[in-house]
């Protein structure tokens, strides 16, 4: 089991302890909605809810930010990331209705008021906001154009407004099909398992 506590700075006993129960909750949903395989489930902590925490290593939103998780998927990275920030509001957004079924099951059982669950297109969540966030939805060049437009002109966190996109491999080539300005995070330098090695936060500016 991971020790989120020493993994992410100043977390509260609370929300390590929801983070503890997402493993539970999810191999009882796998068992009826398939939203993640065996393999993962079996290092369900570091893969999943660890590598969504690489998102809060290399941002620490501001209370009241706006956060927008596209292609949330089983809820990831935003449901971990709306653990460690209560304060801050997360619309989960994601195409597939299996999966937003979890989704909403899990936040419902975690009692996160900070969460809304959104079952459509990015294009179509209501408002704006400060960062959208994503797991190896797509290529970038082909996502910034579904979500420049719902980011908000005016920031209130460390880094002007934008994208945090958790990534693997050689992104070489992927962001240099981007024109706008973006920035190489290795998490490797937060979590020392070999499955971080190649892994990064992508953060394209956006504003």
């Amino acid at each position: 089991m991971v020790d989120f506590r020493s993994c992410v700075p100043d977390l509260s006993e609370a929300s390590a302890a929801k983070l503890s129960q997402l493993k539970p909750l999810y191999e009882e949903w796998n068992a009826a909605i398939n939203v993640i395989s065996r393999k993962d489930m079996d290092a369900f902590d570091e893969r999943h809810v660890l590598h969504s925490l690489a998102i809060a290593r290399a941002m620490r939103f501001a209370a009241t930010s706006r956060v927008l998780d596209v292609g949330t998927g089983g809820g990831f990275p935003g449901i971990p990331l709306a653990i460690v920030f209560p304060e801050v509001e997360f619309i989960l957004c994601d195409s597939i209705g299996k999966k937003m079924k979890v989704v909403r099951a899990v936040v419902d059982a975690l009692k996160l008021e900070n969460v809304t669950v959104f079952h459509g297109r990015a294009e179509d969540a209501p408002g704006s906001f400060d960062f959208v966030v994503s797991r190896a939805v797509t290529r970038m060049s082909r996502f910034i154009p579904w979500v420049e437009h719902k980011i908000s002109p005016n920031s209130r966190n460390p880094w002007p407004n934008g994208i945090l996109a958790l990534k693997g491999g050689d992104l070489r080539e992927e962001l240099l099909e981007v024109a706008q300005s973006t920035e190489r995070i290795p998490i490797s330098q937060w979590f020392k398992e070999p499955f971080f090695q190649t892994k990064e936060v992508v953060y394209v500016k956006l504003q």
